[in-house]
């Protein structure tokens, strides 16, 4: 009886564990797609005059309104708890979008941002109010805009230009508070580290089928 149960520990334990673990890594592998192909973002104006893209990106995305730096404390939020921990990964960025008029908002908070962090990876685009509103009409979230033209809210949108988020039958998430450390630190921190890993197993994917041929 004793060898009998000291056999299934060593040998069956082991694989139930595996196909139980393997089934939870399988159904989370990929954070749902909430929208396929969103619009890019040439038609905005950056702070460097060179023209950003979604594309090829993994980009959080954000609206921050004409009051930058009244709402500071919602970047400093993200800047800690997700940015610091991502920005060293090649394709990631940062791009908030805001109206026209507030670059020198933005410029000075990307340099209260460079006492903490390489801000490299962090861009603001600006456009007209109604290039803003008709942005983000065509990206069907729900909720909108404010008075300002801002949100607290961003999103995870990945290199097709797929805005990601969660989806299912007790949950659905496609934006993520900054005003909430928890939100950005645990919901937010968790999907993005899926996308994230996503395209590093897809990379050394493409690294092995290169060396087999």
């Amino acid at each position: 009886m004793k060898k009998n149960i000291v056999l299934f520990i060593l040998f069956v334990l082991p694989i139930v564990a595996y196909l139980f673990f393997a089934s939870g890594v399988n159904n989370f592998v990929k954070l749902p797609v909430l929208r396929e192909e969103i619009q890019d973002i040439h038609e905005f104006q950056s702070l460097d005059s060179i023209p950003k893209t979604l594309t090829n990106r993994i980009t959080v995305l954000g609206f921050v309104g004409n009051k930058i730096l009244y709402n500071k404390g919602n970047a400093f939020n993200l800047n800690q708890k997700i940015y610091n921990k991502n920005h060293k990964f090649d394709d990631f960025q940062f791009v908030m979008i805001a109206p026209e008029g507030t670059q020198d908002q933005a410029k000075a908070l990307l340099k209260e941002l460079s006492f903490l962090s390489d801000v490299s990876r962090w861009y603001f685009v600006f456009g007209t109010p109604e290039q803003i509103t008709a942005y983000y009409e065509k990206l069907n979230l729900v909720g909108g805009l404010d008075a300002n033209l801002g949100t607290p809210n961003v999103y995870i949108v990945d290199k097709n230009r797929n805005l990601r988020g969660r989806k299912d039958d007790s949950e659905y998430k496609e934006g993520y508070n900054t005003i909430s450390a928890a939100d950005l630190h645990n919901e937010m921190s968790d999907d993005l580290k899926v996308v994230l890993a996503e395209y590093r197993l897809a990379l050394k994917k493409n690294n092995v089928d290169k060396r087999k041929i």
